[in-house]
Formats: C-alpha cells, sequence, structure tokens
C-alpha cells in the first residue's frame, strides 16, 4: 500500500469510524467510572491522520515497523482517565481491568531510579461490542484500543513536555536538559506528598 493509500483509508476510517466510535466509548467509560471519585476527566479520541501516518512511516532495524498499519497500530483511539492521587490509578485500573478484556498493561516509569520522566499506567484493551455500531464493516473497525490512567501531575507534565520537547526544533542543551528534569522530579515529588497527606488526613473509607 502506497503512502498517499494509506492517507486515503485512514482519512475515510477517522472520519466515518473513528470519531464516532470514540464519542461512545467515551460515554460508555463515563458509564463504568463516572461514578468514582476524585476523577478530573474522562477523554476519548481519535488519532489524528497525521500522527497515525507518522507512526505509520516508523522503522525498525532498517525495515517498516508496521506490515499492516491499519490493522497493527493499537492506539487508533486512545482514551484518558486523570485522577487525583497515586492510590486512585491503582484503584480507577482495579475496576477497568473488571469490565474490559486486556491485552497489555504497562507502568511506564523511567529506566533508572535516578531518572525523572514520563509516567504513568497503559493499557491495551479490547473495545466492546456495545459501542461498536452494527451497520459498520467489522475489518474497518479496530480491535483496540489504548487508555491512560494517570495523576493531574502526570498528565501536566507530560503534556507540557510533549509540547515543548517533541518538536523538530534542535537537540537540547544541556541546561535545557536539566531544567526538564528538575520539573519532572517537582512533578513526582508533588505526587507523593499529596498522596501521603492524602492518606493522613482522609478517612479510609473515602480513599478506596
Amino acid at each position: 500500500m502506497t503512502a498517499g493509500e494509506l492517507r486515503f483509508r485512514y482519512t475515510a476510517r477517522y472520519t466515518d469510524i473513528l470519531v464516532p466510535l470514540g464519542r461512545r466509548l467515551e460515554d460508555y467509560l463515563k458509564g463504568v467510572v463516572g461514578d468514582q471519585p476524585r476523577i478530573d476527566r474522562i477523554s476519548v479520541r481519535a488519532k489524528g491522520i497525521d500522527r497515525f501516518l507518522a507512526k505509520a512511516a516508523k522503522e525498525a532495524d532498517g525495515a517498516p515497523k508496521y506490515s499492516d498499519p491499519l490493522d497493527q497500530i493499537q492506539d487508533q483511539i486512545g482514551a484518558r482517565i486523570v485522577t487525583f492521587y497515586l492510590s486512585d490509578v491503582a484503584r480507577l485500573g482495579a475496576t477497568i481491568e473488571k469490565y474490559f478484556g486486556s491485552v497489555e498493561v504497562q507502568n511506564v516509569v523511567p529506566d533508572s531510579p535516578r531518572e525523572f520522566g514520563y509516567e504513568g499506567r497503559h493499557y491495551i484493551l479490547f473495545i466492546p461490542d456495545d459501542v461498536k455500531d452494527p451497520a459498520t464493516n467489522a475489518e474497518d473497525c479496530p480491535t483496540f484500543f489504548e487508555l491512560q490512567i494517570k495523576t493531574l501531575f502526570q498528565h501536566a507534565w507530560g503534556e507540557a513536555d510533549h509540547d515543548l520537547i517533541y518538536k523538530p526544533s534542535g537537540v537540547l542543551t544541556p541546561d535545557q536538559r536539566r531544567r526538564v528534569a528538575f520539573t519532572a522530579a517537582q512533578a513526582w515529588g508533588a505526587d507523593r506528598m499529596f498522596e501521603e497527606l492524602a492518606q493522613e488526613l482522609t478517612p479510609s473509607s473515602q480513599i478506596h
């Protein structure tokens, strides 16, 4: 499949299938965890056309990473739950696992205990049949979606980090890298301080 053909097919899928599917999945997620305490937001979005094509074009060991991007890329639908405290991430994750078939679960942390950076809990989950449009050809609808569960600090740092660092503006200077590391460490520390305060100041019946 040429790049032009892939763009044409994904553009049609994005408009006709992914965007309305994302809206229905968001409503479904809100029905599953929307009454849980300390949720800041629940959002679902279809992967943008240019971002999908950029991911589809990636290579591994000099060869295309994806032989069939429309079938193999699992985050064409991405969902996010943002909550207050670290213990909330674990609690919401347990609830999600009761309702969804899980393909992959990953707790994303920096490679080294001396490093600070992006953190969060990521799932690759089956899209429930209840949210699929029965009029849609099953081959045109993705099987999976990606769900991220993050605290407010993980979400805020990750969004700013992506906006500032993953831009084609050149390599960061050593001072800029130090400042990024400093802000990551602050977000990491704030998460843990608020978790400790929540455990100390909130009745245990309200934490869980």
